[in-house]
């Protein structure tokens, strides 16, 4: 048997995903056959009005032949989705289908002991509804796993957020010596397992200068002492560093890895470095789950200019 199948979720219907997902395959070549959990109503009327023209192999949650799968086809699982029109409006009229095409790919992967997952986009407005803060939540729920970590991950620099999607009234509430302990070792176990060594970390204050002028501040209270108890076993690790200068040239190149304390403090800085050359990893899940590092972007629906490059990435990923 060949490389085992990637088995991608396209997410929300009405996002740019199948569009980036044509132009990736398009332009590329995959060794691990790709496997897509989607509407064949709604590939095939995207595939007709964005100009593209794939066959398609269909194949069901049964399929066990994987031996002799290629991509030479779009290999298709089909979950029915009642729609009007090709690109409809972002709204909670598709959180069934959304919901049931990750059932679909998680059941699937589980029965034949998958590795490789990626999903497009969902509109976390309308599908998780404050359930929970995003998908790195959703599947560690639905995995019934406790400790997860999302990285940001490119080559020459990574970002991971002890706090994702989380309202920046709250973050102080959350954040917690437990809580940075888990990070460094869910990033210290990817790097090693993947790349055979201990990167080098470097963690942000919450504060600005990370200084206050108030008494037992959280780089006081808790991430001082967190770095100070982990460097007792690992010195690659730093901090904590004013957010307005770890991301200088100078300090960059010192390291692989930067934590930072909420999403924007680290996420902004990355996407003005690297653009949209970065995949969403999350850390800690049965499998290696990658998510393209954007969102639905509704305003780019059907006009055929989004940048594939992300799902490339992660689709060379997860290939090696």
């Amino acid at each position: 048997m060949g490389k085992k199948p990637i088995v991608i979720v396209a997410g929300e219907p009405n996002s740019i995903f199948l569009e980036i997902f044509f132009k990736s395959i398009k332009t590329n070549s995959y060794k691990s056959p790709l496997i897509i959990v989607v509407s064949k109503k709604l590939l095939q009327e995207q595939m007709i009005k964005l100009g593209f023209s794939f066959k398609i192999n269909d194949i069901d949650s049964k399929f066990r032949n994987f031996s002799k799968l290629d991509n030479k086809k779009i290999n298709l699982i089909n979950v029915d989705y009642d729609f009007k029109k090709c690109f409809e409006k972002i709204s909670s009229n598709s959180n069934k289908y959304i919901n049931e095409t990750f059932l679909i790919a998680l059941k699937f992967m589980r029965q034949n002991k998958f590795s490789k997952f990626i999903n497009g986009p969902i509109s976390k407005k309308y599908f998780l509804k404050g359930k929970t803060l995003g998908i790195t939540e959703y599947l560690a729920k639905k995995a019934k796993i406790n400790k997860v970590a999302m990285l940001i991950f490119n080559k020459d620099l990574s970002v991971s957020p002890l706090t994702t999607h989380l309202a920046l009234k709250d973050v102080h509430k959350t954040i917690s010596k437990k809580k940075i302990y888990t990070q460094v070792n869910l990033i210290n176990n990817f790097y090693k397992k993947r790349f055979n060594k201990l990167p080098r970390i470097a963690i942000t204050g919450l504060n600005p200068h990370c200084e206050s002028n108030f008494k037992n501040s959280e780089e006081d209270k808790i991430i001082i002492p967190a770095i100070k108890r982990l460097r007792l076993k690992n010195t690659n690790i730093n901090g904590p560093f004013p957010a307005d200068t770890i991301f200088t040239k100078s300090l960059l190149k010192n390291y692989d890895v930067i934590i930072g304390m909420y999403h924007d403090q680290v996420l902004s800085p990355m996407k003005a470095l690297f653009n949209f050359d970065a995949i969403n990893i999350t850390l800690g899940l049965p499998f290696t789950r990658i998510s393209p590092d954007h969102g639905p972007n509704y305003s780019m629906l059907g006009k055929n200019l989004s940048d594939p490059k992300s799902l490339i990435q992660a689709l060379k990923f997860l290939d090696k």
